[in-house]
């Protein structure tokens, strides 16, 4: 019986409908780390066999795709794809599909929960409380404020689609997007610059540079307005952590609120344990509906490939 690996932490202890049809369709699944993230090893072991692979966010090495002797396509359950070696699928010749625009919805749901409570400085107000304090911070509303978008794909696209309903001045920086992306009287296509000039609200959504470098660094932050809020549900990687500790530090940057680290679960550094830091735990396109948005087009693309057209 053919096998496929199924990695994603939200699917691989079992139990989703649309995986029953992988094996309705005759395949195996093999599951290697059920609920979490597999090691290399762990990888190693599992992957040989498997003609499929329903991949989540776990890191894959050149190493695990050697041992992929197999593998015929990778179906990931999202969009993003820095997780993956993509010159050792291309030379082996393992196809990759992607679940673009599933997550979406969830993501930017995140992004303005986590901007809207820098805004109002609820996570410190909550904590406060709880030690039996009586803290009264006062707040900013989005209405009217300039808010910076880095990255106008789906995620990006729909966050600031939230912002500019509820009245926002979205200036948006994405030299790939299409130039009719958005389209509303209080929205403006910009340079980096420009996008984060004054702003007080920034939300990343963007992949990493290709030289693997920060967008935001010490220049960036000092482009934004005193105390604003920066929210990163893209990549850790996108924000130099010196350069973000010392902007806190000043108030510069009033809150810093990330979904994502640079291994999960994240070593608790001193940006993460900063006051005027908000963390999740990359929950950002883990809502019901984003799950099973992601996972259905993942199974799709894995039996359109391993299935229908199979040679």
């Amino acid at each position: 019986m053919s096998r496929i690996l199924i990695t994603p932490r939200s699917l691989s202890s079992g139990g989703h409908p649309a995986l029953a049809r992988l094996e309705e369709a005759g395949f195996e699944l093999v599951m290697p780390a059920p609920g979490k993230t597999p090691t290399e090893a762990e990888l190693l072991a599992a992957v040989p066999g498997c003609v499929g692979w329903l991949a989540g966010v776990e890191p894959v090495s050149e190493a695990v795709i050697a041992a992929a002797t197999d593998l015929r396509v990778i179906s990931r359950n999202g969009s993003g794809i820095d997780n993956l070696p993509l010159k050792a699928l291309e030379r082996q010749g393992i196809l990759l599909r992607r679940a673009e625009g599933t997550n979406a919805r969830g993501v930017a749901e995140l992004a303005l929960t986590l901007a809207l409570s820098g805004l109002r400085d609820i996570v410190p107000t909550h904590a406060g409380l709880q030690q039996g304090n009586w803290p009264r911070r006062t707040g900013f509303e989005i209405q009217g404020a300039p808010v910076g978008v880095i990255g106008l794909g789906a995620i990006g696209g729909s966050f600031a689609e939230f912002c500019l309903t509820l009245g926002a001045e979205v200036r948006g920086f994405d030299p790939f997007a299409p130039d009719d992306r958005l389209a509303h009287p209080a929205f403006r296509r910009t340079d980096l610059a420009e996008t984060l000039r004054d702003t007080s609200v920034v939300s990343l959504h963007a992949p990493m540079p290709e030289d693997g470098s920060p967008m935001l660094g010490k220049d960036e932050l000092a482009l934004l307005a005193p105390g604003a809020v920066v929210v990163n549900t893209a990549r850790a990687g996108l924000v130099d952590d010196a350069a973000m500790i010392a902007a806190l530090d000043s108030g510069q940057v009033g809150t810093y609120a990330t979904d994502v680290f640079h291994t999960e679960p994240p070593q608790m550094t001193a940006l993460l344990r900063h006051p005027r830091v908000i963390t999740t735990s990359h929950i950002g396109g883990f809502t019901r509906q984003s799950v099973e948005r992601s996972t259905r087009c993942a199974v799709d693309h894995l039996l359109d490939v391993l299935t229908r057209h199979a040679a």
